[in-house]
């Protein structure tokens, strides 16, 4: 397959959670991570999700927020995949970061200089890259 959505992460259906309108559906990536993904239950339906089938999640790279340092606090964002800064790609407005998870994922953001310079991000650094339910996309085999 092939999409302009840098961030594509393959694994398998562990669990579709139906609501009244939408559904949560969690993908199991490598060593044991997972992705929660929101979509409508007509998309559950016409995709024929279900427990046990192949998934890719994807997420544009600039929907994926680089945390530094959550300082005590906790937030909404169900999608939370710590790992450590591989390579920080500098461009004109924004940067382009890539982050190695513990289980092998490769995640690319991309934020403005100004916040590679206020968060002082660097290669090696731990971080988490964090994104919402919503601005996951699944792709089902057909």
């Amino acid at each position: 397959m092939k999409t302009s959505a840098r961030n594509q992460f393959s694994g398998v259906i562990k669990e579709v959670i139906i609501g009244a309108v939408n559904a949560e559906v969690v993908v199991e990536l490598n060593e044991g991570e997972s992705i929660v993904a929101a979509v409508t239950k007509e998309s559950v339906e016409s995709l024929g999700i279900k427990p046990g089938i192949s998934a890719i999640a994807l997420v544009k790279a600039p929907q994926i927020i680089v945390v530094s340092d959550f300082d005590g606090y906790k937030i909404s964002a169900r999608n939370q995949l710590s790992g450590k800064i591989s390579e920080i790609i500098p461009g004109a407005v924004n940067s382009e970061i890539d982050i190695e998870t513990k289980g092998g994922q490769k995640i690319t953001a991309t934020v403005t200089i100004d916040s590679v310079a206020s968060l002082g991000l660097q290669t090696g650094q731990t971080v988490t890259a964090v994104f919402k339910a919503g601005a996951v996309l699944l792709a089902i085999p057909a």
